[in-house]
């Protein structure tokens, strides 16, 4: 089955149906297919030849729910670009992704212009509502006509999706189309999805989470609400204005939604099911959830990016303080139907329950790899198992409970920061003589990107250089998420394991 599949069942038995909804605009399943056919024509024209690679820079809108199945139609990968990286970084990606089509909406448009400068493989800019009739997104799907569906095979890469490297280098991990697919066609199951749902699409699309529920809200035929950024005030009057039934949320975003003064006067009455991940869940914050939203089932998923992005849940019954099925409210759930999910020690043997080990993932759902990157691919897919850097527990039931990460991953509001990347911004700093980061809690975004710093015998904190002046020189490296949003500065040197490797476990116990 390919991903283009479902949109092609969906145009032809619900063809004048309202497929998406985003402000005051809105695509009928027959348009949304048109429209995707005649993008793919659009990008064949501008000479994309099979499995070359278009990059959208854009918020999410309708035109990226026509990306998601244009390229692919046309036998390209999709490279959707974070919105919130740096320049430097979106360079990085448009460049090792070897993308020949950048497609960026307005608010975007300049910065996009300017990215073309030092992305030369970048043979065409196509604008979203750009006015500029020579290069509109718009007036040039307009003058082309449908073509075929390529019908890619289910082995061939649909996505390239980027995501931060521990050594500082962005990592592409390469989706099929089979990836896409098996993943989809289990999560609109585990999280309850119909043909009468009116999903709101609150994360953004050019995230893992946010286009896997392109696909699979597109399987089983449900409405999708579009919203270009999320804003608590407009979640929650859309929730009530469209009735909307399922979305998916990240920790940071529900906590904000439960603390929002309009949270009490909105109507709850046609939301049925709230998933949530990318981030793990505080207890107290999903208990007050589970309080606030009776009628609502919840259900969480977790995964990464790798995994196309799921490979466990928690159904809903058990997001309950009592009876037979209490007692799994902080576990990530059980392996999805089609995943093998096995606690195993550094030399990849399974571990007994309730030992503590790394949790390793086969399936259908697990990456082709990473983008010309060999060694680490093999090195992560080691012995036909996805290594996900993450330790966790399993019960006897087989329940999963994360208890930290290996790697040295940070997830601030949801997204994810690897500390080598801040690292290496910080070290761009003539003063900086060594650091560290670390996550350490945050109340309000779950965990906040922390460096410790050791300056040069010539630099001290109150003459060459400040917290607010290393922040100011991370924000222009990385993106602003990635930036600390704390320094603590220290005399001593940091502490070291035998093989001269910082102990960043030491210094969250006494920053702690």
């Amino acid at each position: 089955m390919k991903i283009t599949q479902c949109l092609r069942r969906n145009a032809l038995i619900k063809a004048n149906e309202i497929a998406l909804t985003c402000n005051a605009k809105q695509q009928t399943w027959s348009e949304l297919r048109e429209n995707s056919a005649r993008l793919a024509a659009l990008l064949k024209s501008r000479g994309l030849k099979k499995g070359q690679g278009v990059a959208m820079l854009a918020d999410s809108c309708i035109e990226y729910f026509e990306y998601h199945f244009g390229v692919p139609w046309a036998g390209g990968m999709i490279v959707p670009l974070n919105t919130r990286l740096s320049d430097p970084e979106l360079i990085e990606i448009l460049t090792d992704s070897e993308s020949v089509v950048l497609i960026a909406a307005r608010p975007y448009l300049e910065r996009a212009r300017e990215l073309l400068e030092h992305a030369p493989l970048i043979a065409h800019l196509i604008e979203i509502d750009s006015g500029d009739t020579e290069a509109d997104y718009h007036q040039l799907l307009g003058a082309e006509s449908p073509i075929e569906d390529l019908e890619q095979t289910d082995d061939e890469i649909a996505a390239l999706v980027y995501t931060g490297g521990t050594t500082g280098r962005a990592k592409g991990v390469a989706l099929s189309h089979g990836n896409i697919v098996a993943n989809a066609l289990v999560a609109m199951n585990t999280m309850e999805f119909h043909a009468e749902m009116n999903y709101l699409h609150a994360t953004p699309l050019f995230h893992t989470a946010g286009s896997g529920r392109v696909y699979s809200t597109t399987i089983v035929g449900g409405r999708g609400v579009i919203l270009p950024k999320f804003d608590e005030s407009d979640v929650l009057r859309t929730i009530g204005e469209q009735a909307i039934t399922h979305l998916l949320l990240v920790p940071t975003m529900l906590n904000r939604l439960l603390n929002h003064p309009d949270f009490d006067r909105t109507d709850f009455s046609s939301l049925t099911n709230i998933s949530y991940g990318a981030a793990i869940m505080p207890e107290a914050l999903l208990k007050l959830a589970l309080a606030k939203l009776p009628g609502v089932r919840f259900t969480q998923s977790y995964g990464m990016t790798e995994l196309s992005p799921s490979a466990a849940y928690l159904p809903p019954e058990y997001h309950t303080l009592e009876g037979p099925s209490s007692g799994k409210l902080t576990s990530i759930g059980i392996p999805i139907p089609t995943a093998e999910i096995r606690i195993a020690d550094g030399q990849d043997h399974e571990v007994a329950r309730g030992d503590v080990g790394e949790i390793q993932v086969r399936g259908p759902m697990v990456m082709q790899g990473y983008w010309k990157q060999k060694e680490l691919t093999q090195q992560t897919l080691k012995g036909g198992w996805m290594h996900t850097g993450d330790a966790a527990y399993m019960d006897a039931e087989g329940f999963i409970f994360l208890v930290d990460r290996f790697k040295d991953m940070i997830i601030s509001g949801g997204e994810n920061v690897y500390s080598g990347e801040v690292e290496n911004a910080l070290y761009e700093h003539e003063a900086v003589k060594e650091c560290a980061v670390i996550g350490v809690p945050d109340p309000q975004w779950g965990e906040r990107v922390h460096a410790i710093v050791v300056l040069h015998d010539s630099a001290t904190a109150g003459e060459a250089v400040s917290e607010q002046e290393l922040i100011a020189h991370c924000r222009q490296l990385i993106a602003g998420y990635k930036t600390p949003r704390s320094i603590s500065f220290r005399v001593d040197p940091l502490p070291l394991s035998a093989t001269n490797k910082i102990l960043k476990s030491e210094l969250r116990k006494s920053f702690l």
